[in-house]
């Protein structure tokens, strides 16, 4: 199973991945940021993970919304924007599914192709488009 660093919040939805709280790990899954870590995020062991191209995913159920402020909405999304710049993927823990390299090899072995709505590492496409 994909040892995944847990910052915030565990979602409540199985992402497919085995939380620790230290190194070794081969991604890492933001499952909750309060409403000031959105707006001025700088979580160090993310943007470390993020400069060692590793993936990190975002379980979007857990940020804050304030929809009754449109000003404080709009640097919501701004914030969200730029951590998708980044390379931050955002997940809502539904159908989509974490396909990782090691699973993307499993399933290209096999002959098989991830589920409906799957989120794919970079490495993992490149592994099922068989570049890699």
């Amino acid at each position: 199973m994909i040892q995944s660093l847990l910052i915030g919040k565990e979602p409540p939805m199985d992402l497919g991945c085995a939380y620790v709280a230290q190194a070794p790990y081969d991604q890492v899954v933001i499952g909750s940021l309060t409403l000031g870590q959105l707006l001025c995020f700088r979580e160090e062991r993310v943007l470390s993970a993020l400069a060692q191209g590793m993936p990190v995913y975002l379980y979007t159920p857990g940020l804050p919304e304030a929809s009754k402020n449109r000003s404080l909405s709009s640097a919501i999304a701004t914030a969200q924007r730029e951590l998708k710049n980044w390379g931050i993927l955002f997940t809502d823990g539904g159908r989509k599914r974490l396909i990782t390299a090691e699973e993307a090899r499993t399933l290209r072995r096999t002959g098989r192709a991830p589920g409906p709505g799957a989120v794919l590492t970079p490495l993992a496409k490149e592994i099922l488009e068989g570049t890699k």
